[in-house]
């Protein structure tokens, strides 16, 4: 076996083919990451090697047309079915040879991650997965071309057939869907000689067990059937042609339906043991959050969803069988709305679109119109849209919980006070953590309402009257929770700060700079605060938090009995409070400026008698906005997620507000000189290098 693995290995050097198929692997890889990860700055590599994928279709019928056609035309496979070697031997010999060959452009290609690491951060698994998805899916397309070339004497017509059947497989998932869009017994047995769809979810970012075992048992077949094909022709003239083809038909089919079982039993394995998230954010991931939901679950939820089996939206698809994994109280139904247009109305007047889902209880239902799954935004220069992030956990987790809660706990949101509104994405959130809200002024009541669940003063730019002051602290006193948010301001707050001082808080005057350059981003007033562990911030899982233009909160040493003060986020000991402001300072420390460390945000607990209240106090204005938010990839909204599901917990009412998981990734910024340079190696220098040495050594061989 070694000796025919080295002599076909030199024989593809030396005959052109193997150096034409790698400088061709190789330039249209580099022109696809030249496009997608350097023009265009995106970290993740399988962008670009999912375009390759169809390159694999031309070449490789060529690579192995002549593996065994031509050695049968030239009469030199007798020295195979002649030589002390199994037939077993000499097919694995000329598989590893051409998988060889087929291996130094992906070692070439697994560089290129590390490349682009250079120039920003790059989810390394998720792109070495994808490398390794391309690897095994090169290899069964050769294991497939090994087995045509065995068939037949001609290198002309195993080229075509294997081109053939390389592409049915690839537009195979095309084929079942015009076949029927439902699915049914045809489309189900075409889906096996879907190769594609496999790759893709790789690719995608899910490490697939189910898939790699599907490419090695693939390529393993093909090998066994190229064996039993050298088999019967090895004993054609022997009076054991009978029995060793009867033997080899039996065998066949046994493989055969051997590997149709092993991947039908594959298949019944839970996704949850078989499937992984490499994905940097865990795309397809379900939270702690909704995994402690699951097992809290008694009553049984049903979630329908509007379109046919085929016609499912793919990484939803996925999302939903996690769920049903997740509790066997959760089931998920197709209704095709073409079979049963109605089916909606029976939970909602509204029109709602494909795809779209209906989750149900006995005691209520919800509906997730399919057009809130995905988070887009739009770019005015252009007018097109993007997905920008996948809200499909957020969405189900927030409508189970409603399904099933008893009641829904409701936020008040002051104003009167030149108060901040939110923006949409944090209204949302407020709307998933299964909380009612309403935009009151206490001039027009006597108490804040019985039925308030929370409050939230959301920076308010000029003071309370005493009334209002009062009735707050009325409020908190008989056991309410507070979301408060302060803001710096010349004008005087005296009746907003006693309302702080009921938990012991005080906040320093002016402004906090930070004088630790770790601690900040670009300016010291763009504040990147040390994160304390506790329930609030477990969401933030060690990501940045960014506060910008903050005040600095100063917490006594010793807090009175009954109140408890727990930090969340502070800055540095060498942070500094200025409260003269002017254009023409400069960032250097002055004689009065309030030294630091300050607290930037707290939860602070007051227990009178039996009734306890909690206040989570942050003092920065720009906290939990789109903008401070995108700062930092979505850890601000993971901390205003984190902030509501303890407000809705402490009212005894399950809520759970599930961040959307972002699409935008952090771009590679690549100077241009770089970009030029490695532009060039990858499309210009790399590849026609390979093809010249192909070439010379070919020609020299030629002369010779």
């Amino acid at each position: 076996m070694t000796a025919i693995f080295k002599r076909d290995f030199k024989s593809y050097f030396h005959s052109f083919i193997g150096c034409l198929f790698i400088g061709a692997v190789l330039f249209i890889t580099g022109i696809y990451v030249t496009v997608y990860n350097l023009l265009s700055g995106l970290p993740n590599l399988s962008y670009a090697i999912s375009g390759v994928l169809f390159l694999f279709i031309i070449s490789i019928p060529i690579l192995t047309m002549r593996v065994l056609a031509e050695e049968r035309r030239q009469k030199t496979d007798q020295l195979i079915l002649t030589a002390p070697v199994t037939a077993g031997q000499a097919v694995v010999g000329k598989f590893l040879a051409l998988g060889a060959v087929f291996s130094i452009p992906v070692l070439v290609i697994c560089a290129y991650p590390l490349i682009l690491s250079l120039f920003g951060t790059v989810s390394m698994l998720e792109s070495y997965v994808a490398i390794l998805a391309f690897y095994l899916y090169g290899l069964s397309c050769i294991a497939i071309g090994v087995f045509v070339s065995s068939l037949t004497e001609s290198q002309v017509i195993a080229a075509v057939i294997s081109f053939v059947i390389l592409f049915l497989s690839y537009i195979m998932a095309g084929i079942c869907n015009m076949i029927s869009a439902s699915g049914n017994f045809l489309t189900k047995l075409l889906g096996a000689f879907d190769m594609v769809s496999r790759f893709d979810d790789m690719a995608g970012g899910t490490f697939d067990l189910k898939a790699v075992l599907y490419y090695v048992s693939v390529t393993a077949l093909f090998l066994f059937l190229t064996v039993q094909s050298i088999q019967k022709r090895r004993y054609s003239v022997s009076v054991k042609k009978l029995r060793m083809g009867a033997y080899s038909s039996t065998l066949t089919v046994l493989v055969m339906a051997v590997t149709v079982l092993i991947n039908l039993f594959a298949a019944e394995i839970p996704a949850r043991y078989t499937t992984f998230d490499v994905t940097s954010n865990r795309l397809y991931s379900l939270t702690d959050e909704t995994k402690e939901m699951g097992k809290a679950l008694t009553e049984d939820i049903q979630i329908y969803v509007l379109s046919s089996e085929a016609a499912q939206d793919v990484t939803l698809k996925k999302t939903l069988s996690q769920y049903e994994q997740l509790s066997d109280h959760i089931t998920v139904t197709c209704v095709d709305p073409v079979a049963n247009p109605k089916f909606h109305t029976q939970y909602t007047d509204s029109q709602v679109t494909g795809n779209s889902l209906i989750v149900v209880s006995d005691k209520r239902s919800r509906v997730i119109d399919y057009s809130t799954v995905y988070e887009t935004a739009v770019d005015y220069s252009t007018y097109s849209t993007s997905v920008t992030g996948y809200d499909a956990e957020g969405r189900i987790s927030s409508a189970i919980n409603y399904v099933t809660s008893d009641s829904m706990p409701k936020m008040y949101l002051l104003e009167g006070h030149g108060e901040l509104t939110f923006e949409t994405p944090f209204y949302d959130t407020i709307e998933k953590a299964n909380m009612e809200y309403e935009t009151i002024s206490l001039l027009k009541y006597d108490a804040i309402p019985e039925d308030a669940a929370c409050i939230v003063i959301n920076a308010p730019t000029s003071d309370f009257s005493e009334d209002d002051a009062d009735k707050v602290l009325a409020y908190l006193e008989n056991g309410g929770n507070a979301l408060i948010i302060s803001t710096w301001t010349d004008k005087d707050m005296s009746n907003f700060n006693k309302i702080l001082s009921f938990y012991e808080i005080s906040v320093a005057d002016g402004m906090v700079l930070e004088g630790n350059a770790d601690s900040y981003y670009q300016s010291p007033f763009y504040l990147l605060p040390n994160v304390e562990y506790d329930t609030v911030t477990e969401a933030v899982n060690g990501s940045y938090i960014f506060a910008p233009y903050a005040q600095g909160m100063l917490l006594p040493e010793e807090p009175s009995d009954g109140i408890t003060l727990t930090p969340l986020l502070t800055t540095s000991s060498e942070a500094y409070a200025r409260a003269e402001l002017s254009a023409s300072d400069d960032y250097a420390r002055k004689e009065g400026d309030a030294s630091g460390p300050f607290t930037l945000g707290v939860r602070a607990v007051k227990t009178t008698g039996d009734k306890e209240s909690t206040a989570l106090v942050y003092t920065s204005e720009s906290l939990f906005t789109d903008d401070a938010d995108r700062m930092v990839s979505g850890a601000n909204m993971q901390l205003f997620s984190g902030s509501l599901n303890v407000l809705s917990s402490d009212t005894g009412t399950a809520g759970t507000a599930i961040p959307v998981k972002s699409y935008e990734t952090s771009y590679l910024t690549i100077p241009q000189s770089s970009l030029i340079l490695l532009g060039l190696c990858l499309t210009v220098i790399l590849p026609p290098a390979v093809l010249i040495t192909g070439f010379i050594v070919w020609f020299r061989r030629r002369k010779a």
